[in-house]
């Protein structure tokens, strides 16, 4: 489905060295001066899921596909960005694509690595680019407002929904001139389509990667414990990672991995912690489907109906939908597979409104 999670910071903060990590490449420069990130690049990563190894070993699966979310590694930010400065343009632009943001917080001292505004402040960081996307908002929104406003007065379909755009967008105005991201503004569930609608920097969910130093990776330090403060205050999300450690971590055979993960303290890698916690933020849930070609994890938002759920795999299971045949992850496991689960009744046949839950094993049944 193709969920991007937008990597942003302030230059210098080791958004380059995480995005490596991540993507096990060298595709993003990591260097130490501003900028060197010009072109945003792309990764695909796999959501770790230890329940897609028991599930193929049940299946007699050939092959295991775990289900993906997109990292986009953007241009560093700097203040003045919504007035063009620096990349500003650019980064702009690459951030109204992506469903959430992961924003790296610089939380480690270290005299070697510059600090763009010469001094470590996680706080005053995160607001430094939050009130660049914010003052972006603003402009954007202050543009529309006269042309929706001619248009509300009109009559018909085309000024009823110009009328219901421009409530949001006062809404919306009334919050950003506050001081508060888009994201906060109250709204119905049946104007979430049209508010997204807008393109707003700070409409998408936030989750702040505290980067410390290696010693403090386990326990984080001062400064990621400030940043989980704020986090809670606006119902975001933070995680700590050391994307130091993280690139050494990359760079070793797997086999390797677990060993170096106990020697630091780490019961698993910050990064796995990054994509789950990703996941969750953008409200994705997982189904699997179990054959002898393979056992594969599929990614929907929470709240997804059976037939939406089977469109995933392709748009004809939507549309000719029978029913599914559902097993809890749970009791698959317990029944040993899928026979098990049909013998002793936990299969269960789910219509069009059944909303897929986490875990479940489906297939499906379907009119060509």
């Amino acid at each position: 489905m193709g969920f991007k999670c937008g990597i942003v910071g302030l230059p210098n903060v080791g958004k380059s060295t995480l995005f490596n990590a991540l993507t096990q490449t060298a595709a993003a420069q990591a260097a130490n001066y501003p900028f060197c990130t010009i072109e945003p690049n792309v990764g695909e990563i796999a959501v770790p899921d230890p329940r897609l190894d028991k599930l193929a070993v049940l299946g007699k699966s050939e092959q295991i596909i775990p289900t993906r979310i997109i990292f986009v590694d953007i241009a560093g930010l700097v203040r003045g960005a919504s007035k063009g400065e620096g990349l500003g343009n650019q980064f702009l632009a690459t951030i109204r694509e992506v469903d959430a943001i992961i924003h790296v917080v610089r939380c480690f001292e270290d005299s070697d690595v510059t600090h763009v505004e010469g001094k470590i402040n996680p706080i005053a960081d995160i607001e430094t680019i939050e009130t660049e996307l914010m003052l972006a908002d603003l402009d954007s929104l202050e543009k529309r407002v006269d042309n929706l406003a001619k248009k509300a007065k009109g009559t018909g379909e085309d000024a009823k929904q110009a009328k219901e755009m421009l409530d949001l967008v006062e809404r919306s105005l009334a919050l950003l001139r506050e001081g508060k991201p888009a994201r906060m503004v109250e709204r119905k569930p049946e104007e979430e389509k049209l508010f997204h609608s807008l393109g707003l920097l700070t409409s998408a969910p936030v989750l702040y990667a505290c980067n410390v130093e290696e010693a403090s990776a386990a326990t984080g330090n001062e400064f990621s414990r400030r940043v989980e403060e704020r986090a809670k205050t606006e119902g975001a999300v933070a995680v700590v990672i050391s994307a130091k450690i993280e690139s050494e971590i990359a760079a070793l055979p797997p086999d390797e991995r677990a060993d170096y993960l106990e020697a630091v303290g780490l019961k698993e890698t910050g990064l796995d912690r990054l994509v789950r916690a990703g996941y969750e933020l953008l409200h994705l849930v997982t189904y699997f489907t179990v054959g002898p070609k393979d056992t594969r994890a599929w990614t929907i938002t929470r709240g997804t109906k059976a037939p939406q759920a089977a469109g995933v795999i392709h748009t004809d299971f939507e549309r000719g939908f029978i029913r599914s045949e559902t097993i809890a992850y749970d009791d698959y496991i317990a029944c040993g597979g899928e026979n098990g689960a049909r013998e002793t009744g936990k299969m269960r046949l789910e219509g069009k409104d059944y909303v897929v839950a986490d875990g479940d094993v489906m297939h499906f049944r379907f009119a060509t």
